[in-house]
């Protein structure tokens, strides 16, 4: 894949920054987006997508616009919205009511921060997906600008005083706890634990939005904690 441009980035950024009052352009946004970056890899028509985590379905949407037999498995009833996906099916991502191999594509986005056990959630990506699949995985690690969601930046100075400034400063409270629905991962960690497992190849470890170098980032301890922002992840599963 090679790197985004300058524009998309920008204007990735100026959705998101838009999130809480524009959700549905956001989210239409980057599900093309993401689509886009599958399909780099794998076209996805008449092909079996398992969207894991995805909310409200603006990324099965897309992957059916495509073409795509694209099916939504969301642990959060209250994620899916008013209009989920015709036959979304709220389950959990550690223990997924499907065959094993029965995925061409696996995808996750935004999902793995959410998870405790991150091991065995992509575990369970890599079960259902069928030999020489591709496995879409995309996080925004703990020390990410981002990393304290909408208690950001100020996750840096520790996650209790930015919860609590959050707080006191917007009046209500906070979506996210650290150890119950937000975690601490890291880049480094993430890709140790990745070419550790003999059940994956890495096709591509990269920054998911940065405007160039997006790869070169991920290799540079320190500076890729900080710097890649939101990890992309494309995994082929061994025969």
């Amino acid at each position: 894949m090679k790197d985004p441009s300058l524009r998309r980035s920008a204007t990735l950024f100026r959705a998101f920054l838009r999130e809480q009052q524009e959700p549905e352009r956001c989210y239409t946004l980057l599900a093309r987006d993401a689509a886009d970056q599958v399909e780099a890899y794998v076209p996805v028509k008449d092909r079996v997508v398992v969207d894991i985590g995805g909310g409200g379905g603006y990324f099965t949407e897309e992957f059916r616009r495509r073409g795509a037999q694209s099916f939504l498995f969301e642990p959060d009833p209250a994620e899916l919205g008013a209009k989920p996906p015709e036959g979304a099916v709220v389950a959990d991502g550690y223990l997924l009511p499907l065959a094993d191999g029965v995925a061409d594509v696996t995808f996750s986005s935004n999902v793995l921060e959410h998870v405790d056990d991150p091991q065995t959630f992509l575990s369970e990506m890599v079960r259902v997906t069928r030999p020489g699949g591709l496995i879409y995985v995309s996080f925004t690690n703990w020390l990410s600008p981002w990393g304290g969601h909408e208690w950001a930046p100020w996750h840096y100075l520790g996650a209790e005083r930015a919860r609590a400034r959050y707080e006191r400063r917007t009046g209500k409270a906070a979506k996210h706890t650290l150890g119950e629905n937000l975690f601490v991962h890291h880049v480094g960690a993430t890709l140790r634990q990745v070419r550790g497992r003999d059940d994956v190849e890495i096709v591509s470890a990269r920054s998911r939005y940065w405007p160039f170098l997006a790869g070169a980032i991920t290799k540079v301890p320190g500076v890729r904690e900080i710097a890649t922002w939101n990890l992309l992840l494309i995994l082929r599963r061994c025969p």
